[in-house]
């Protein structure tokens, strides 16, 4: 099982690309991408767990930690060009068939390409606490504080900060707590340190608001499909992920105890579900 992940970039539709990537590379290809203002990292855990039994590609989304920024953000953050990344991406790799695991936006990525472009190749889906729409009042929140990331004096008051609005994931360890912090800051000019993405991301809201309606995509996936529901989830309500089951892919439906918006599928027994998931 390997222990540490290798880092990479590649030129996908046109941006440099950041992925890390877990395991040998004749094992079977599982995409695992990260949620709306996070980055691949957010993964490690899960991937270690995975390294034996397959490839794992986790990228950063553009302008998203060490992946290139946007430039013309109201036309770029959007699900049509990250699909075609993935897709450009996957094509360098030499990846075919694959796996995708998305958590939040990357679950709402991974309907987007298992719907669409991907639909014949993405044989197993696992999202993670998103449902194919959501409430107009979420965007509106979810906009607003994305567009006004916090600036701190010091890394360690940032680990502070993100231990309170992340504190939904669940049980995250003192060291995971330490790597998420140190994978998610950049310094700015006079020092100060902010979370690691373009601000601009939040554009993805008001210029492209019908990526989020993925009732048309999810109706027509054929790939085996889990989904996962955080037991206080706000983002996925009760019965979207219960219509869920009975439409489309018939998803298998999951609640996590104890977690909220959105699993940080680093417990035991999330990663032990997804990987027996994944292997069937």
């Amino acid at each position: 099982m390997s222990e540490t992940a290798v880092s990479n970039y590649a030129t996908c539709a046109g941006y440099e690309i950041h992925y890390l990537e877990w395991g040998r590379p004749e094992l079977p290809p599982v995409i695992a991408w990260h949620g709306l203002a996070r980055v691949g990292r957010d993964f490690d855990t899960l991937a270690r767990h995975l390294s034996a039994r397959f490839r794992v590609i986790a990228p950063d989304t553009i302008g998203r930690g060490l992946s290139q920024w946007a430039d013309d953000a109201d036309s770029d953050y959007c699900f049509a060009i990250y699909s075609s990344v993935v897709a450009d991406l996957c094509d360098q790799l030499g990846i075919g068939t694959l796996r995708w695991i998305g958590t939040s936006m990357g679950g709402s990525l991974g309907i987007w390409v298992a719907g669409g472009l991907l639909k014949d190749r993405v044989t197993h889906l696992v999202i993670n606490d998103i449902g194919p729409e959501l409430p107009q009042a979420a965007m509106d929140r979810i906009s607003t504080y994305l567009g006004a990331p916090p600036v701190m004096d010091t890394v360690g008051e940032l680990e502070t900060y993100l231990r309170e609005i992340y504190a939904p994931f669940g049980f995250i360890s003192d060291s995971e707590w330490r790597a998420m912090t140190e994978a998610s800051f950049r310094r700015l000019e006079n020092g100060r340190v902010t979370s690691h993405y373009d601000p601009r991301i939040a554009h993805h809201f008001t210029s492209h608001p019908d990526d989020w309606r993925l009732w048309d995509r999810y109706d027509v996936i054929t790939a085996k499909c889990l989904l996962l529901r955080g037991d206080t989830s706000d983002l996925l309500s009760s019965a979207m992920a219960e219509d869920m089951t009975r439409r489309g892919p018939h998803a298998q439906l999951v609640i996590c105890s104890g977690c909220g918006h959105a699993p940080a599928l680093n417990a035991p027994e999330q990663m032990d579900l997804i990987a027996g998931f994944l292997s069937s």
